[in-house]
């Protein structure tokens, strides 16, 4: 009889899971180690995998989720927040050897800055420190020999030795814990320029499939620590 119960409950979460990366590299290399513990969990479950950086159409292209760093999830769609992100500043030793460490934000004038290209004509960033004391928020101008709409692309420029770079820190964390990179101004946080969660989403629909909730409280559970542990 027991086995027979067993056997029920892991065909329930049997099926096959569409699942879209729509985040950095970096975030996949931490996600496919977790789906294969998923997967040996619960092995009558098979995962679709799709590892792009646009939008899909979930529903048109037959995703059932969608892992994404956003703000907030699209009105037709409901989220589950998986963890917290944050941004931090880096460049290699070699580099703030050769340029100076900045001691201030405003420090930042004299330095190559790597960014992400926004809509504003000359490029800002805006960092917060928080003490006993209060908060204070600065916004400088910065500017820099390269723009890349990729994190990735930026984390690999700052790795050569060109520059500072902005990151989130999924993108950040290997080089950091491995000595490749070092934090710049550590005492500030840069806000206003990545999204501050990973989501996991889907269309609205009546019925969420228990494979996908499955996946969705495993991902929550294992993600919730985030990727700024020890940064």
């Amino acid at each position: 009889f027991m086995r027979g119960v067993i056997g029920l409950l892991f065909h329930e979460f049997a099926g096959v899971v569409g699942l879209a990366i729509l985040v950095s590299a970096s975030v996949s290399l931490t996600l496919v180690p977790l789906l294969a513990d998923f997967l040996r969990q619960y092995p009558e479950v098979r995962i679709e995998l799709d590892l792009s950086d646009r939008l899909a159409s979930l529903a048109t292209e037959g995703f059932d989720l969608a892992i994404r760093h956003s703000a907030t999830a699209p009105d037709t769609h409901v989220a589950w927040t998986l963890c917290e992100t944050q941004s931090v500043l880096v460049a290699t030793r070699a580099y703030l050897s050769r340029m100076g460490s900045p001691q201030q934000p405003q420090d930042l004038l004299g330095h190559n800055c790597l960014h992400y290209p926004r809509s504003q004509d000359r490029p800002a960033w805006t960092l917060e420190k928080r003490d006993p004391a209060g908060q204070e928020r600065v916004t400088v101008q910065i500017s820099g020999s390269l723009a890349a709409n990729n994190s990735e692309a930026l984390r690999d420029a700052a790795l050569a030795g060109l520059g500072i770079a902005l990151l989130p820190d999924f993108s950040a964390q290997a080089g950091l814990q491995g000595g490749e990179l070092v934090r710049v101004l550590p005492d500030w946080t840069p806000v206003d320029s990545f999204a501050g969660q990973l989501h996991a989403i889907r269309p609205y629909s009546a019925h969420v499939p228990r494979a996908v909730s499955a996946l969705v409280a495993f991902l929550r559970e294992r993600l919730a620590p985030g990727f700024g542990a020890g940064l």
